[in-house]
């Protein structure tokens, strides 16, 4: 299991996290900046912003960028603008463009933590330089104002898995399981950790938590891969078949149906 689908599910958060970002950057009184510190440039990027990610999740990727130009020509130095047209920059395969759109984002705004997450996340996944990522994560999980360390958290785990640090992902999903047990995200990493490990009894319980908070219709195809193959380890052949029919009617082609055709559960 790659563990992409799942993860990606914190990146609609992510986006909207930046929306409040700019309140965290700090007045000159030393204190932190709220709404009523914008400036009216400020308040015209912001909106500005907020257009370009209704355009980025629906998928309008060339008006998502205008919005941003706009955003900018209100605010040049308006860091959250950066860091939501490297997110666009990525959705478009654009990589070169949207790592100098996060580097020039916290060059503006370095203690930001949902720009050290996204970049984070980019490197990672997008990237593949999984241990350039690291410092990143921890940048954002090390800043007390972080309002969602969970994102941080998930994200580090699937890096950790990325460079075979199984341990490294159990700590990180543990801390996240802490502050919200109920996140598909997090169960389906521990039941990845575990099953990794080849405790099997503890990967079922954690696939048992994820079809409880989701729907079989709703899980990704490499959850449901990695559900079959717990369940089949379990011996529990009523649920396995109902996995394999989910995941041969959903995702045909998937790498994941794939590999279950070519009986490869041990990948």
């Amino acid at each position: 299991m790659k563990g992409k689908a799942l993860a990606a599910r914190l990146v609609a958060a992510s986006v909207l996290a930046l929306l409040t970002a700019c309140a965290g950057t700090g007045t000159g009184g030393g204190e932190l900046k709220t709404a009523s510190d914008q400036t009216t440039a400020e308040k015209r990027a912001f909106i500005r912003v907020q257009l370009a990610v209704g355009y980025y999740q629906q998928g309008k990727y060339e008006i998502a960028l205008d919005e941003i130009k706009q955003a900018l020509k209100a605010d040049p130095n308006y860091a959250e603008a950066y860091g939501m047209r490297a997110l666009i920059y990525t959705a478009m395969n654009e990589l070169r463009l949207a790592e100098s759109n996060y580097e020039q984002a916290l060059r503006l705004a370095p203690n930001n933590p949902e720009l050290a997450n996204n970049y984070g996340s980019f490197l990672c996944q997008s990237a593949n330089r999984p241990l350039d990522a690291m410092r990143y994560f921890e940048q954002a999980l090390n800043n007390r104002s972080y309002a969602t360390p969970v994102s941080a958290q998930v994200n580090a785990a699937q890096c950790s898995f990325k460079t075979r640090n199984v341990d490294a992902a159990e700590r990180y999903l543990l801390n996240a399981v802490r502050i919200n047990p109920d996140l598909p995200a997090v169960n389906a990493g521990l039941a990845r950790v575990y099953y990794e490990r080849r405790d099997y009894q503890r990967a079922g319980f954690f696939i048992h938590r994820l079809t409880e908070l989701s729907t079989l219709d709703n899980l990704p195809a490499d959850a449901l891969w990695l559900a079959l193959r717990v369940q089949r380890k379990l011996g529990e052949r009523s649920m396995e078949a109902s996995l394999v029919a989910q995941l041969r009617r959903r995702f045909p082609g998937s790498p994941e149906y794939l590999a279950y055709e070519r009986g490869a559960f041990d990948e």
